[in-house]
């Protein structure tokens, strides 16, 4: 875990296209181990927000936050699936290791409210742990890569990159696929 906030998950971030003064929503954050090396790759002049509806691990990112000096990070909490930020103004979107926890019909409007705050140039990027082929679980136990995919597809995102690479789960680090999509 330390390596990935050190400095394995901000390498892996840039990979797959964060970049210095973007703006980051990290939805279903955690404990921020991946708005951490978000933070990171943004700088300064970037900004992360972090939304979850655990108003405790919040706080423990906050203080996480603390700990790396890291001052572009804003926790919110959510009370529904709605995004409290405003039309088109997030350059990414990071849905990672979440869409398990959600049913086909919250999946839907996490992609369309991520459709909604990006910038015409802005991406969605998914990491989809515990799918069909990946320690399958919950609501994605039945879905592959590709019916993933399409359910993004359908909202209006077209599918840009896929990136193969050690990703952080549950504090250890998985080999995982991580997928970006374009508004179309």
């Amino acid at each position: 875990m330390k390596q990935w906030l050190d400095k394995d998950g901000e390498r892996f971030l840039t990979k797959i296209g964060i970049g210095k003064g973007q703006t980051v929503v990290d939805f279903g954050c955690g404990e921020g181990n991946i708005s951490v090396p978000a933070a990171k790759a943004v700088g300064s002049g970037g900004k992360i927000y972090s939304l979850d509806k655990d108003s405790g691990v919040l706080r423990s990112l906050a203080r996480k936050a603390e700990k790396f000096k890291l001052k572009n990070i804003e926790t919110i909490e959510m009370k529904n699936l709605q995004i409290p930020l405003p039309d088109g103004v997030a350059d990414a979107v990071l849905l990672y290791d979440v869409l398990h926890y959600l049913n086909s019909a919250d999946r839907k409007k996490v992609y369309v409210e991520s459709f909604r705050i990006l910038k015409e140039s802005g991406f969605l990027s998914v990491y989809p742990k515990h799918n069909k082929n990946d320690f399958p679980l919950w609501n994605l136990a039945a879905l592959d890569e590709n019916a993933i995919s399409d359910e993004i597809e359908k909202v209006g995102f077209s599918k840009i990159g896929r990136f193969l690479g050690n990703v952080l789960h549950d504090g250890y680090l998985n080999k995982g696929i991580v997928l970006n999509f374009a508004k179309n």
